[in-house]
Formats: structure tokens, sequence, C-alpha cells
């Protein structure tokens, strides 16, 4: 048997295996409680449901433009312009299947084998991944909690050398919900290639305001999605917004490769950009609310947690109070306490001694999660 080396470097998605085996308890009949999967628990907004089915009953079940329905990308630039003040065209988005095409895309258009990726250690393990599968080289720039988990000036100049070709910037960040500041943006506004920044859980942020990267350069790539702001991950759908150069290369790949995105979802799409913000607002402040209840309640459990997250639904707290081994620790919990937690190395090698809690699950269901976590601790302290 003949295994690409390049896919073997590949690392699995510990946060799916905890679900996985999480599954298989429950069919055991044992009640899981989840905080491990970043999925949210809200159904889609009514408008979207009702868009999605129209389309589907008036027969709009076949293929759109390769880069997306028109009224969907004018929608996506107008969405632009209201929420960042940046201007758009239609000719400089890409609708895809979720934003992991669109991640994807990017690379294969960008780069070429031995390439060099920058990302953050911690930071969104798939990123990795991704740049393997184009066989480009990840080099990682570890980030501090002392500083939101972001990107800092001498060490990122440290990491840039001659093969560079991108660099992935995620804020809200996962797995801290920090946000960065407009010094980073500036930062890396001035780079002399074009940064690939992820956008995705823009709209759930509780203090402070994301920016787009496109308020400081339109040297960059956006990836954004519908998933998570408006709750809406099964209908797959999420868009670039790249640099007019690229966009021929990039339509020819969709081509090629996904043709295009399910068009019932751009659809729904629309509705979501257009009419679900008190929705939005809604889901919001249920995420807040949550948020509050889980800082406080790991806090008094014991957790450390160095920066409270602004954004997404995630806490990445210190657990090195309990352990030094955050994947191990995360099985024993979920086999002995039965709820899932994700361990700190699926973001690196960096996020060891952290582990993530995602705050995507009913108040009543994380207080109980929590309460069972507290137990199973004092035990083990016994």
């Amino acid at each position: 048997m003949f295994l690409n080396p390049d896919a073997e470097k590949m690392t699995p998605f510990i946060v799916m295996e905890v679900l996985e085996r999480a599954s298989e308890l429950e069919k055991q009949g044992i009640p899981i409680i989840h905080m491990e999967v970043g999925e949210p628990d809200f159904d889609v907004p009514q408008c979207v449901a009702e868009a999605a089915e129209k389309a589907q009953q008036s027969g709009k079940t076949h293929y759109t433009h390769s880069l997306g329905d028109l009224a969907l990308r004018e929608a996506i630039c107008r969405f632009y312009k209201k929420e960042y003040g940046v201007t758009v065209t239609p000719g400089r988005v890409l609708v895809t299947s979720g934003s992991s095409p669109a991640i994807l895309m990017i690379l294969m258009a960008m780069c070429n084998a031995g390439d060099e990726v920058i990302m953050t250690n911690p930071g969104y393990p798939c990123y990795r991944n991704f740049a393997l599968a184009c066989r480009a080289v990840p080099v990682d720039v570890e980030v501090r909690a002392e500083t939101g988990f972001q990107y800092e000036a001498e060490s990122l100049q440290k990491a840039i050398t001659p093969r560079t070709r991108t660099l992935f910037f995620n804020s809200p960040m996962n797995p801290s919900g920090t946000l960065a500041d407009e010094s980073v943006f500036r930062m890396l506004a001035q780079l002399q290639f074009p940064v690939i920044s992820d956008e995705i859980y823009h709209g759930l942020v509780y203090n402070g305001r994301a920016h787009s990267i496109l308020e400081f350069t339109d040297n960059a790539f956006v990836v954004n999605g519908f998933s998570k702001r408006f709750a809406m991950t099964g209908l797959r759908l999420g868009y670039v917004i790249a640099p007019q150069e690229y966009m021929r290369m990039l339509q020819i790949l969709q081509q090629n490769l996904f043709i295009c995105a399910p068009s019932t979802a751009q659809a729904a799409g629309i509705a979501a950009l257009e009419e679900s913000d008190a929705d939005v607002v809604k889901m919001r402040a249920v995420y807040d609310e949550r948020r509050r209840f889980m800082i406080h309640r790991l806090r008094e459990i014991g957790f450390e947690i160095k920066v409270e997250p602004q954004g997404a639904f995630y806490v990445l707290a210190d657990a090195r109070k309990f352990t030094s081994d955050s994947y191990k620790f995360a099985f024993d919990v979920l086999e002995n306490a039965h709820v899932g937690i994700t361990s700190g190395v699926d973001f690196g090698t960096k996020g060891e001694g952290f582990v993530r809690f995602s705050y995507a699950n009913s108040l009543e269901n994380i207080a109980e999660g929590l309460n069972r976590l507290e137990r199973y601790l004092q035990e083990r302290m016994m």
C-alpha cells in the first residue's frame, strides 16, 4: 500500500475523536454533556429555513454560477459595507460549500511544494493540515495568553523567510475567543504578502468590536461563512473575498473541484444576511450569558483563565493544576465524568496544559457538566 507522505503528516482532529467516543458512550445509554464541539445549538433563524424551503419548492435546485449566485455575492458586498464600511465588488467574492473549501483553494492558488504558511500555535488545527494538503510547510509562531494569543511583531518577523507565501489570522480566535486589537491588523497590513483572515466568528462578539482585515488592506483573503453567526452549519455555505488578481484562478479551482455551492443554501444565505439581525442579537445575548457563567464557574472549580474570551463560544482554560497531559485528561473526563471537552494539544504543542470548553450548549447543560467535572476532580484528589 502506498500512502502520500504529506497526508501521513496530517494530525487527527482530536475534538472529533472526543465527539466520536462520546457518541459510542451515548449508544450505551450514558448521558454525555457536550462542551467539546464548536457547533451552535440553535436552529437556523426562521427566515433562513423559509428561504431554503421556498428555493426548493420553486425549483431553484440547479447549478448556480461557479462564483456563486450574483444576488448572494451582492448581498455579501452590502453586508461588508454595512458592517465594516469597506467597499467590495461582487467580482471579488467566491461563494463556497463552507469555509473549508475556501481555505483549501486559496492555498492551492498560492503555494508550490515547499512554500511556507505561517500560523499561530495554539490555533485552529485544520490550518496546518490544509497547508500539508497543498504540499506547503506549516510554520508555527507561538502566541501567549499574556498578549491575547495574538501575533507579536518580534516572533512573527523571525518566522518570515523568502519562502513565506501567506499567514493565517483568526479574530475572534479559536480556541481562545480573544480579539486582536487594531495594532495587530496594522502590523499584518504592512506585510509583503497577503494574509488569510478567518472571520468566521464575526457577529459573536461580546466585548469590543471585531475588525475585518479589509479595513486596513485589500491585499488579503477574507474567509467567512454562515455556520457560526447564523447557526447554519449543516447548510455548508461560506465565501472568500479575494484580491482581484487571484479570482480567475480561484474560479477555475471551484469549477473543477466543487462546481458551485448548494443553490438552496445560497438562497438561505441571502435571507440570513438581510433578515436575521434580530435573531443574531438574541443568540449573541444567550451566548454571552453562558460565557459569563462558564468563566465564573471554571474559576470556582480551580481552572485559571489567563485571558477572558471576547468572542466566539469557547473558553481556553489552564488545567495544569490538574494535569500535565491534556490529551489524556480530556478522555479521562469523558470516560469518568461523562463530559466532553477538548484537549489543548489539539490546537498545537503550545496548547499543552490547556483545555477548551465550548458554551454552545444550554445553560442548564453547562451547569450540570461543570458540576460533574467538579465532582470528578474532587474524587481524584481524595
